[in-house]
């Protein structure tokens, strides 16, 4: 998300409340002394005892699912499935239909035609008798309670993970891209489009079939532009392979990556998933296979827009085109060729997955005016403290004078080797790479902020990958020391740089990065 005029942004959701951590395996474990055998990722035989108690910023809600006792020794009995399903949520555009307001830059930029589709691309991952969806949408955010209804279509699944790619040339499914400051631009009857094609896509996922899985990982810091100082760039590309394990057929691809689709830039009319459909349609050719394509690490600002790529002759080819929109998709898509080239075999056996339902505080004026006005469609709470459960709500028209709060959910995934975070927002490289700026600037806003504990340094296994906008969108989580908003401003600069008016507030990273660092334990 970009340019002030977005502004009333970023959603939120108020979240659900207590503190109950247990293990909820049912079965091998009596949690006795014996427990030492176990291996559910707790201290000894990971149960602990239910408790109820405000932990850290908010109310958080800690599930954790694993397998037995003898994962370990049954991770390959029964083996890995995966299946892959794809749906067209594509708008409909044009005469006779609803105006479509696309996202991502200014207000009122209605849709003429539609250059490619907008897709929902799902992959199940399943494991005895776990099941874990995946799923992106080429919109540019969907907030937590849309996929909690989805989720409730569902019921097959263990956990369902909605992402976004965060595309900037999409139907506005957030609410701030609308014909003016006071409208909405999103469309009910089209978010329910998008609703039943998630859960579409997943159903047809859930066709699986027996698969080993590779990683492969490669770097390239030239296609990815950082414009905010400090420049700090997550360049690094995750893809996952799995193949029949009898004939070593593809079987499917997933791919993350760290930028913010947005390369046909502010001007474009056409519906597009922007350089992701090229992406998507170089592997599927090359490797005659589905793909489902992650966004990351997107904060900063990662963008194409400040990548140089050129044409077949050399010469430049300019921001806002779809020519160097397809090249740039292409360009991603080989870079996933060279990771998947020098691949190696990976266990994704057995499944861990815990989440933590948190509030947030909401300090963004022009948020905490949009949830007045309409534009937000999620639940706002009186924030107290951290140790505090917040109250709803109750009435938008009498005068807000207490903290607000917002409702999201904050996830963990640890599938055999690999770890995967599941980040509700676009999170700065900084945080997620352990690379906050020290000693801080002396004229931010909070220069003697503690440092955010990383993202993946917090994370142990042999391999790693964060999933941003992972079912919510909360806008930018910037380091606290590193927000800029009030003069004089850091760097030397004459005015703020962009950000800080698309995020909750400057107490969002601290409190999310705790709660992540508590989640992983």
């Amino acid at each position: 998300m970009r340019h002030q005029d977005r502004s009333l942004a970023r959603g939120f959701r108020p979240v659900a409340a207590g503190f109950s951590v247990r293990c909820v395996v049912a079965r091998g474990c009596a949690h006795t002394s014996q427990a030492k055998a176990c291996g559910y990722g707790w201290k000894s035989c990971g149960y602990r005892p239910k408790t109820n108690g405000y932990v850290g910023f908010s109310l958080l809600s800690l599930v954790m699912i694993a397998f037995g006792p003898s994962a370990t020794r049954a991770a390959d009995k029964p083996p890995l499935r995966v299946g892959f399903g794809a749906v067209d949520v594509t708008p409909s555009v044009g005469k006779g239909h609803k105006p479509v307001f696309l996202a991502g830059f200014g207000k009122d930029r209605i849709a003429t035609a539609v250059h490619d589709p907008i897709m929902a691309r799902a992959v199940v991952l399943h494991h005895g008798d776990k099941k874990i969806a995946f799923v992106s949408v080429d919109v540019v955010g969907l907030f937590l309670p849309t996929i909690e209804k989805v989720r409730r279509e569902l019921p097959g699944m263990t956990y369902v993970v909605v992402s976004s790619t965060h595309n900037h040339e999409g139907p506005d499914t957030m609410g701030l891209w609308g014909p003016n400051f006071f409208a909405t631009g999103v469309d009910p009857e089209y978010m329910k489009k998008v609703e039943a094609g998630i859960v579409q896509a997943v159903k047809k996922a859930d066709q699986t079939a027996p698969a080993k899985a590779r990683i492969g990982t490669t770097q390239a810091p030239e296609l990815v532009h950082d414009s905010r100082e400090p420049y700090v760039k997550h360049d690094e590309l995750v893809a996952l392979q799995f193949q029949d394990p009898s004939t070593d057929k593809t079987l499917g691809l997933i791919v993350q990556w760290n930028c913010h689709p947005e390369t046909l830039s502010s001007k474009n009319t056409e519906v597009s998933a922007d350089f992701v459909a090229s992406t998507v349609a170089h592997l599927q050719d090359r490797h005659k296979c589905p793909v489902v394509y992650l966004t990351g690490t997107v904060g900063g600002l990662l963008s194409s827009l400040g990548v140089e790529v050129k044409d077949e002759q050399g010469k430049p080819l300019a921001n806002g085109t779809f020519a160097k929109t397809q090249k740039y998709g292409r360009l991603i898509g080989e870079l996933a060729d060279k990771a998947l080239a020098k691949s190696q075999p990976v266990s994704l056996t057995p499944f861990v997955i815990r989440k933590k339902d948190l509030f947030l505080p909401l300090d963004n004026p022009l948020y905490s005016l949009g949830w007045r006005l309409g534009i937000f469609d999620r639940q706002a709470f009186i924030w107290k403290d951290e140790q505090t459960a917040p109250e709803p709500f109750a009435d938008k028209s009498k005068p807000i004078k207490e903290r607000m709060a917002v409702r999201s959910e904050l996830g963990y995934l640890r599938l055999g080797d690999l770890d995967v975070a599941l980040i509700p927002g676009e999170i700065y490289p900084e945080l997620v790479l352990g690379k906050i700026q020290d000693p801080a600037d002396p004229a931010a806003d909070f220069p003697d902020a503690p440092m955010e504990p990383s993202i993946y340094g917090q994370l142990k296994g042999p391999h790693r990958m964060i999933v941003g906008l992972a079912n919510d969108e909360l806008g930018y989580i910037i380091p606290k020391r590193q927000w800029d908003e009030k003069p004089p401003f850091c760097y030397g600069r004459k005015k703020a740089q962009y950000g800080e008016v698309n995020s909750l507030g400057p107490d969002t990273a601290p409190i999310l990065c705790r709660a992540f660092r508590e989640l992983v334990k």
